[in-house]
C-alpha cells in the first residue's frame, strides 16, 4: 500500500496497512531546513512544491497539504528591490509595499513607513465593490501576495474562470514530483475571508453591531470558496482543506458558530464531496463544545483536535463519540509534546495517540496545529517509526 492509497484508505474508515503520518510543517520549518531562500519557497510555486516534498520524502510522511495558492512564473517582474538586511529579506514591490522574511517566520507585508496594511471598515464598507476585495490586508492574508497578479481590478472573484493558470501551478508540480502521495489543498473558509477583511477585533465587532452585514460578506465569501474551489477540484486532489482558525471557542460562541460559520461552511463541503474529493477542517484551539454542531455539516474529517491546555479535545471521547462520523488528524500538542518535550514525553504521547486513534480507522497521526520551525528533524522522523512499529492493522 503506498502513502496515497493509506491515507484515502484512512479518510474513508477503510483498514489501511498502519496508521498514516502526515504533518503540517509550519513555513518557518522548510525555511531552516531546506536550501532556499525563504522568499524563493512563498513566492515561487515549483520551489515551494519541491521543498514540500523534500521534506515529506525526509520524514517519510504520507501526504503535504499545498497551504500557499500557486503564483506566477514572472513574479520576480513585480520587483523594484531585493536586498538582504541583518540576515532578513526585503522584498520592495512596485506596488509600493515591502515584504520582510525572518529567517524561521512567516513573512510580514507593510505599507510605507511600516504601516499596516489597508483593511476594510465595517461601518462603511460597500460588500459589492470589486475594490474592496483588493485591500492589501485582506489579499495579504488570503492569497499570501502584495497584490493579485494577473486578476483584472473589476473581475469578480466569485467567477472560476477569472483565476489564471498559475492559481494551480504548485499542485500540478507536486503532483509530478510525488504522485503516489496524499497531495492536499487549501481554501480558506467564508468566517476566515470575513475576519482578514476587517481586521480580527473589527471583524468580532461587527459581528455583534451589524450582523446583517457580516451575512451578506459571508454570502460573497462563500461564492469565492466555492470558485477556488471549482478550480482546485479540476486538478483531482486527494483532499481538501477548509482553513477555518478563528471559530473555536476563543473567538465565538457557539451561537455565533451556528449562525455565522456553520451554514456557510457547509456550501463548501457538499461542493467538495460533489467534485468527488475529501474534506476536512482546520479549526484551532477550543472546538471540543463544537463537535457536535460540525457533525451536523457534510465535512468528512476534522483536523488539529488540539488537546488541553492548548484546546479542548480529548482524542478519545472524540473518538469514542464521533469515530464513524469523522475521520481525524492531529491532536498531538505541538508545543507540550512536540517542541518542548523531552523523548520520553513525546513518544509517550504518540504511543497513545496512535492506540486510540487505530481502531475502526480514521485516524491520521499528526500534530495538532503546525509542527513549530525548531522541532528537530529526528523527531518528525520518528513519527513514522512508531507509526510502522506500533500502528499496524
Amino acid at each position: 500500500m503506498n502513502s496515497k492509497q493509506r491515507i484515502a484508505a484512512a479518510m474513508s474508515h477503510a483498514e489501511p496497512d498502519r496508521i498514516p503520518v502526515m504533518c503540517q510543517l509550519a513555513l518557518g520549518h522548510y525555511f531552516l531546513n531546506c536550501d532556499y531562500r525563504p522568499s524563493e519557497i512563498w513566492f515561487h510555486s515549483e520551489t515551494f512544491a519541491g521543498a514540500l516534498v523534500e521534506l515529506q520524502q525526509r520524514y517519510r510522511f504520507d501526504g503535504i497539504l499545498l497551504n500557499l495558492p500557486g503564483r506566477p512564473g514572472n513574479w520576480k517582474d513585480n520587483l523594484e528591490s531585493h536586498r538582504q538586511i541583518n540576515g532578513n529579506e526585503h522584498l520592495g514591490w512596485k506596488c509600493g509595499l515591502e515584504t520582510i522574511f525572518g529567517p524561521d517566520d512567516n513573512p510580514q507585508t507593510y505599507r510605507g513607513g511600516r504601516t499596516p496594511l489597508e483593511r476594510a471598515n465595517y461601518r462603511s464598507v460597500d460588500i459589492n465593490e470589486p475594490a474592496v476585495y483588493r485591500l492589501g490586508g485582506y489579499v495579504w492574508n488570503t492569497w499570501h501576495a502584495p497584490e493579485l497578479w494577473d486578476i483584472d481590478p473589476q473581475a469578480d472573484l466569485a467567477d472560476a474562470t477569472v483565476y489564471p493558470g498559475w492559481f494551480t501551478s504548485a499542485f500540478a508540480k507536486a503532483r509530478q514530483l510525488a504522485p503516489d502521495i496524499s497531495i492536499h489543498v487549501e481554501v480558506f473558509s467564508p468566517f476566515t475571508h470575513l475576519m482578514e477583511l476587517f481586521g480580527y477585533e473589527q471583524a468580532l465587532m461587527a459581528l455583534v453591531d451589524d450582523p446583517r452585514m457580516c451575512h451578506e460578506a459571508l454570502g460573497v465569501f462563500s461564492r469565492i470558496a466555492l470558485a477556488q474551489t471549482e478550480v482546485y477540484a479540476a486538478c483531482k486532489p486527494d483532499a481538501i482543506l477548509v482553513s477555518s482558525a478563528f471559530t473555536g471557542a476563543g473567538f465565538i460562541s457557539r451561537a455565533m458558530y451556528e449562525e455565522f460559520v456553520a451554514p456557510y461552511e457547509d456550501q463548501i463541503y457538499r461542493a467538495i464531496s460533489q467534485h468527488g474529493s475529501k474534506s476536512y477542517v482546520h479549526t484551532c484551539g477550543a472546538i471540543g463544545d463544537r463537535l457536535d454542531l460540525m457533525s451536523e455539516t457534510s465535512v468528512d474529517g476534522i483536523d488539529t483536535l488540539d488537546p488541553p491546555p492548548l484546546g479542548t479535545v480529548h482524542l478519545e471521547d472524540a473518538k469514542s463519540k464521533y469515530g464513524e462520523r469523522f475521520f481525524f488528524k492531529g491532536n498531538l500538542d505541538a508545543v507540550n509534546e512536540m517542541l518542548g518535550a523531552d523523548d520520553e514525553t513525546f513518544e509517550q504521547a504518540v504511543k497513545q495517540r496512535i492506540r486510540i486513534g487505530k481502531p475502526g480507522s480514521g485516524y491520521i497521526l499528526s500534530s495538532a496545529c503546525s509542527v513549530a520551525p525548531h522541532v528537530k528533524p529526528e523527531r518528525l522522523k520518528r513519527l513514522t517509526e512508531l507509526a510502522a512499529q506500533f500502528g499496524e492493522y
